[in-house]
């Protein structure tokens, strides 16, 4: 195998990160080292596998998918707050494209529910029995771990205990997302996408489906099946994330870009689908009021880089300052483009 050959396998595979010491027990210096892999994967991919097959049994999301497709086409976006629900074959839109999937949507419940309040109704569950049970389940699995993935991260990033306890309550009453997704496959010669390159925790259990773009420090490597440029976006590589048995693919979302100030990047990700299947990916969000900005440990890490060397490649990564938002300021405006009814959803 020639040398450009090695080196683009080694980039091309995540690293495989055992959550485990987070979840159970009080081991400190497996955590340690959880919270250093993380740290490496966020700052070199912004993608991980995260290994929960000591938390998740392998038969539960694939329960959860098989009652989603009995039961996909009886509940319509239009029904409540244009997020909540149902949402068609090219329906929902990502860069100004419609995506060839069809999808089921829930968010975090709230407080007085308005259905005329973009994102302010109510979850709508089949009438089967047993259905919202198991997936209220399986949300509460997630929650937990979307919190244990936190502190892995910001343990990872060099938080003290005090700015852990701040982060925290910031993410301690999550306004997730989860999304049951279904994808029809696409012709052999058709150029379009499943799902556009976009940002967002995914699960995927099928292979050659979903891939993850890689930037900047990749470009010396050939690769001549990859797309090089794609409108919109930087010059850099698409890799293929096959699933891998116990594990589920993470990524980090925009709120982390912003907490670490470009450190952790938010990594593009598309999906182009042969087959046909049924996929659960679960948002970890921020508090809906939450604001967020960059992290003192973030900003210590950078102080100590050489940013007068051109030649590292995160300088371009910390090349700005990030303003702070408040998280449902952001949701909001993102929902407001992301179907071709001109309504919209989360990307």
């Amino acid at each position: 195998m020639m040398d450009d050959e090695r080196a683009l396998k080694a980039a091309s595979t995540l690293p495989i990160i055992n959550i485990a010491p987070w979840i159970e027990g009080h081991d400190q210096k497996g955590r340690l080292s959880t919270a250093a892999a993380i740290h490496a994967a966020c700052l070199e991919f912004g993608f991980f596998y995260l290994d929960i097959s000591s938390y998740i049994a392998t038969e539960e999301p694939e329960e959860l998918a098989h009652i989603a497709r009995e039961f996909f086409n009886k509940f319509s976006l239009s029904n409540q707050d244009h997020a909540r629900g149902y949402q068609r074959l090219k329906e929902n839109v990502t860069m100004g494209k419609a995506d060839s999937h069809e999808g089921f949507d829930f968010y975090r419940p709230v407080e007085h529910p308005d259905k005329g309040k973009l994102l302010w109704g109510e979850n709508q569950w089949p009438s089967i029995p047993g259905f919202r049970e198991k997936y209220e389940v399986w949300i509460n699995k997630m929650k937990a771990l979307g919190l244990a993935v936190m502190h892995a991260m910001a343990t990872g990033l060099g938080v003290t205990d005090t700015e852990w306890e701040d982060l925290k309550a910031k993410v301690d009453d999550s306004f997730w997302v989860m999304r049951i997704l279904g994808y029809p496959p696409l012709p052999n010669d058709d150029d379009g996408f499943s799902c556009g390159a976009h940002k967002f925790l995914w699960t995927d259990p099928t292979r050659g489906a979903l891939q993850v773009f890689l930037p900047q420090q990749f470009l010396a490597i050939e690769n001549p099946g990859a797309i090089l440029r794609q409108e919109g976006i930087e010059e850099g590589i698409w890799i293929t994330v096959d699933p891998v048995p116990g594990c589920i693919v993470c990524n980090i979302g925009e709120m982390w870009e912003i907490w670490t100030n470009g450190l952790y990047k938010s990594t593009l990700h598309r999906v182009i689908h042969r087959g046909s299947n049924y996929r659960i990916p679960f948002f970890f969000e921020p508090n809906f009021d939450a604001k967020v900005a960059p992290l003192a440990a973030a900003l210590r890490i950078q102080e100590e880089l050489n940013l007068a060397s051109e030649s590292h490649h995160l300088l371009k990564q910390m090349s700005k300052t990030y303003e702070p938002t408040v998280y449902g300021n952001f949701l909001l405006n993102k929902v407001g483009s992301n179907f071709t009814t001109g309504k919209g959803k989360y990307d």
